[in-house]
This record gives structure tokens, sequence and C-alpha cells, in this order.
């Protein structure tokens, strides 16, 4: 009977560890797929970016991009946004950059400087932007981010000074940000 009990024992034991290691391993396997669920929402909710030539895949919180971009810029775009998303514990940007070989070099070159500042001021918003919707403390679907050669204009309502002071805070931590214009009204009810 002794050899029985410590049978069962044993059983129980080594049930109870396999069903917490799979326990884990979903919890896991489910927090992936819900940071692969907002980084295919964010590269898809940004103009500038077609989505459908960006993939995603997350092990254990690192998301690695794969695909083809138009750009440099598009390319440090992308490991931007999805840098900037909770959960996000690493970026690996394996993305390809496909230059357009028709553009003629003389306009390529003013072009490309038109179209940098554009797209640099197109990710400052976009990353503040996200920032706003994933953060619980901020109304960002109340706030207007412009931004023009790296000057943020914040424009909208927020419910406190709390709040606004949070919104021009991760306005002016953004990268690449050069100043804060604050427009914002406080609303009271």
């Amino acid at each position: 009977m002794k050899t029985f009990n410590k049978s069962m024992i044993a059983a129980l034991v080594l049930g109870t560890t396999a069903m917490g290691a799979q326990a884990s391993s979903w919890e896991n396997e489910s927090k992936d797929a819900w940071i692969d669920g907002k980084a295919e929402t964010v590269l898809l909710m940004n103009t500038n970016l077609n989505n459908f030539d960006i993939n995603t895949d997350v092990k254990n919180g690192k998301v690695i991009l794969t695909g083809k971009v138009d750009s440099d810029l598009d390319k440090e775009l992308a490991e931007e946004l999805v840098l900037s998303l909770d959960g996000v514990n690493d970026v690996d940007n394996e993305l390809t950059v496909v230059k357009n070989p028709d553009m003629h070099r003389k306009d390529m070159k003013s072009d490309m400087n038109d179209t940098e500042s554009d797209l640099t001021d197109a990710k400052i918003s976009t990353v503040i932007t996200t920032r706003y919707l994933f953060s619980s403390e901020v109304g960002g679907t109340d706030i207007d981010v412009d931004t023009d050669n790296g000057v943020v204009t914040l424009k909208g309502t927020v419910e406190s000074e709390a709040e606004k002071q949070l919104a021009i805070n991760i306005a002016k931590n953004a990268e690449d940000v050069h100043n804060v214009v604050d427009e914002l009204t406080i609303i009271t009810e």
C-alpha cells in the first residue's frame, strides 16, 4: 500500500508540474498573440506604410519584422511604432528596403529631402498618437497631433491639468521632436 501511495503522490506531482508548464506556455503564447495583434494594428493604422508588405512574428515579447518597405525611413518608422507598444521587449527589424530604380538621381535627392522630412513628421505624429491611444491616462482620441519640421502641435481636449502635462511630456519624449506647442483645452463638467 505504501508503494501505491508513493506512486500516486509522484504521479500527482508530475502531473501538476506539467500542467503548470502548459499553463505558463499558454499564457506566453496568448501574450505574444496579443502583442502581434497590436503590432499589426499599429502598422495598418499608419498611412505611410504598406502593411501588406510587412509581416510580424512575436516570440516572448520580441517582435520580428520581415517583408519589404520603400525606404530606410519606412524601416525605422515600422520599428519605432512597434517598439512603442506595451509588452514589446525588443524588435528584430529584418525589413528589406526596396529602392525605386525609375527615379532620376537629381530629382531623387530633392524629393528624398522633402519626403524624408514629411515622413519624419508623419512618424512623429503616428508614434505620439499611438502612445496616447495605448495610454490609460491620456484620452488619445480627443487629442489631434500635427507635426511640421519636428514641431508638434497638440490640439483638443483633456480632463485635467495632469492629463495635459502627461500628453505634453509624451510628445516631448518622442524621437525627433524639436518643440511642442500646447493648444490643449481642459474641459470641466
